[in-house]
């Protein structure tokens, strides 16, 4: 049975083309049924319209508070047939109804639970990894709860930190391993919630 997807993005895209990509290339049963940027224009906005998957955006700034920002989610995530609710790259929190309990999926470029947290997210965690002289970094797919990048993990994927390495070239790695994390955890959660 073909994986009903709904993706939230806020910036360039990277994960969704990877989804796109997976999904066209049959390595992911999946469909994504639509599209939620928090940002109007970032290159994940072109991406989804490119792949003619119905795209919305809802700013956060509409709606001055996590509470009615997270509502207008949740009214266009009624309008489709969901299964997945995937955070890929979403910078703002979503508080989910009961309905999507255990079903919204986020991707941290950190090895949880080191280096997450409120502000924990792209350049800011890898110059943290590499501050703290860690040589191991890596990424994790959790499903979301409450907090920010809390939840049961999913899965892991670790890469090592180089001696030269740069917060650019150490992001570049663990995006690396995203894009085969991510479509990875979709698979394992369709196998858990027998979709």
């Amino acid at each position: 049975m073909t994986i009903k997807l709904a993706v939230l993005v806020s910036g360039g895209g990277t994960g969704l083309q990877n989804f796109i990509d997976e999904i066209t290339a049959g390595r992911l049963d999946a469909k994504i049924e639509v599209v939620i940027s928090s940002r109007p224009r970032v290159l994940a906005v072109d991406r989804a319209r490119q792949a003619r998957i119905p795209t919305e955006v809802i700013e956060w700034r509409t709606y001055g508070n996590d509470e009615a920002f997270s509502a207008a989610i949740t009214d266009v995530l009624g309008r489709f047939d969901i299964d997945l609710v995937l955070c890929a790259g979403f910078l703002r929190k979503y508080l989910f109804p009961e309905r999507y309990k255990g079903r919204v999926l986020n991707t941290h470029p950190a090895l949880l639970p080191k280096y997450g947290g409120k502000g924990m997210y792209g350049h800011h965690v890898h110059e943290a990894v590499l501050a703290a002289g860690e040589t191991e970094s890596g990424c994790t797919i959790h499903i979301t709860d409450e907090e920010y990048d809390h939840g049961p993990i999913i899965l892991q994927r670790s890469v090592p930190v180089l001696p030269d390495d740069t917060p650019d070239t150490l992001a570049e790695r663990v995006q690396a391993a995203e894009r085969e994390a991510f479509p990875e955890a979709i698979r394992l959660m369709a196998k858990r919630l027998n979709l």
